[in-house]
């Protein structure tokens, strides 16, 4: 696998308004616009950007479904498939995306999830 560059993170949050008042107004960050039917906002910071994800509540536990909902780290790679075969043979979980992108999600070993993405 080869990892080419960070791509974004992803935070939930409890309140679309104030977390748009700290980003873009205190932070002065430059919001912009996003395809996904989930509430959320996402700003670019050069070539990374931040992906604010709208949560009723801010669970403990995970919602195995849509791991991408929940804070992770996200990373370009080379060559998805190959990356795909090199987390299985080393017993991985992998969930691809349900949005339909060229991406998977996969834990390591304390849980934190990662996105990859082609």
């Amino acid at each position: 696998m080869q990892i080419t560059k960070p791509l974004h993170s992803a935070l939930l949050i409890s309140n679309l308004e104030k977390a748009q008042h700290f980003y873009s107004t205190v932070l002065g960050l430059q919001k912009i616009d996003r395809e996904l039917k989930f509430p959320g906002i996402w700003y670019q910071i050069g070539n990374f950007q931040i992906h604010l994800i709208l949560a009723a509540t801010i669970p403990d536990a995970r919602d195995y479904e849509k791991l991408g909902r929940h804070q992770h780290l996200a990373f370009s790679v080379a060559n998805l498939e190959a990356a795909k075969e090199q987390l299985i043979a080393h017993n991985c979980p992998i969930q691809m995306s349900t949005s339909g992108r060229s991406a998977l999600f996969t834990q390591d070993p304390d849980g934190n999830i990662i996105e990859l993405s082609e």
